[in-house]
């Protein structure tokens, strides 16, 4: 029997890091089952009457992000007298971070939601990578950081847009089908770091035969034909292989996970080019 675990995250923003937190440290863990309470933007002292009130109402550990000090002990206080523990995702890191930049921890609420450089250029990422989706775009093609090359539900959407919102990247992509050509842009020389995505032919089937159950398109066998999935990712990946294309396998891996390693090889290819072009100007 799985143990019943009520967890409260408090955070004086928006809540997404400290539910990413619990997410991972979650994961480390089996057979509980946690009820999770999540209360935003606590950034006055009036909240805490509520918050509390929670707490005592479903008594588990707290786990917070919250940068003004004061605030945080009284939180602290608080969850003391309930008799519950209080766990700050945030302090130890930023005490050390800032003994190693040498400078002040500002406590400023929310910071990596402000309207800077960074966020305008994940917008324009996400806009980019919606216009390009599926094949869309082709025109300016160029301009992607990568573009994502794989059958049909290879994940290929999701992934870019992960890699937009979360990354920052124009992140394009162009499905594979057989006897299509692909933009020409892709297959010169001078092409957008390019990756192909794979799965395995049983999983295909079982992905698309799902997809084409919910759209109610069950006469497409062609989709769902083993024999006919399993020869369409082989020429794809002879296709990926005569391109040097990378290529990942996206069977047991998800959307993060095929992200970040699209991320590190992207960085690879980058710093590559960089030391190519550095080396083509240096004198003779």
């Amino acid at each position: 029997m799985n143990r019943i675990i009520h967890l409260h995250l408090v955070s004086d923003s928006t809540g997404e890091t400290i539910e990413k937190i619990a997410d991972a440290c979650l994961a480390q863990f089996e057979n509980i089952e946690v009820h999770t309470y999540t209360h935003t933007l606590v950034l006055r002292p009036a909240r805490f009457d509520t918050l509390l009130k929670s707490i005592e109402n479903n008594p588990g550990p707290v786990l917070y992000t919250i940068v003004d000090r004061t605030l945080a002990r009284k939180l602290e206080t608080g969850c003391q007298n309930l008799g519950v523990s209080c766990i700050d995702a945030l302090f130890s890191v930023l005490t050390q971070l800032a003994i190693d930049i040498g400078q002040s921890i500002r406590g400023l609420p929310g910071q990596q939601h402000q309207l800077d450089d960074s966020y305008f250029h994940r917008i324009e990422a996400m806009q980019f990578t919606l216009a390009h989706d599926d094949g869309q775009g082709i025109d300016r093609l160029r301009e992607a950081e990568v573009v994502l090359v794989g059958v049909s539900r290879t994940s290929k959407t999701p992934t870019s847009m992960y890699l937009a919102n979360h990354r920052g990247m124009r992140a394009a992509n162009v499905p594979f089908v057989p006897g299509v050509a692909l933009p020409d842009l892709l297959m010169s020389g001078d092409a957008p770091f390019v990756v192909g995505l794979t799965t395995s032919p049983e999983r295909l089937v079982q992905i698309r035969r799902n997809r084409m159950v919910a759209l109610g398109e069950q006469s497409r066998t062609d989709y769902i034909d083993p024999e006919q999935v399993r020869r369409e990712i082989l020429e794809a990946r002879r296709l990926f292989t005569r391109m040097r294309w990378p290529v990942i396998d996206v069977s047991r891996r998800s959307i993060e996970e095929t992200a970040a390693e699209i991320t590190n090889l992207y960085n690879t290819w980058k710093e590559s080019r960089t030391v190519t072009a550095a080396g083509s100007e240096s004198p003779t």
